[in-house]
């Protein structure tokens, strides 16, 4: 019963409500105060594994930066 989101099995568990219990107990996770999982991107939801623009208030990743950054004003020079 492994998943990447912990959301997407308390649909299928939800009948029963012992193994429900269990499972929020001991696969939800913590809350963090710091770290990479902490800052997400408001666009895709990734986390800030690879690079992550907190700069400005644009909370976004690197990849959605290079989509929208001429939109937002930002010259790329070579």
């Amino acid at each position: 019963m492994t998943t990447s989101n912990h959301k997407k099995v308390l649909a299928q568990i939800r009948s029963k409500p012992a193994k429900l219990k269990r499972f929020k107990k001991y696969n939800t996770p913590k809350e963090r105060s710091c770290g990479r999982t902490q800052h997400k991107c408001d666009r895709c939801g990734r986390t800030g594994v690879g690079g992550h623009i907190n700069k400005y208030g644009l909370n976004v990743c690197r990849c959605c930066f290079r989509e929208i950054a001429t939109k937002l004003g930002f010259k790329k020079y070579s």
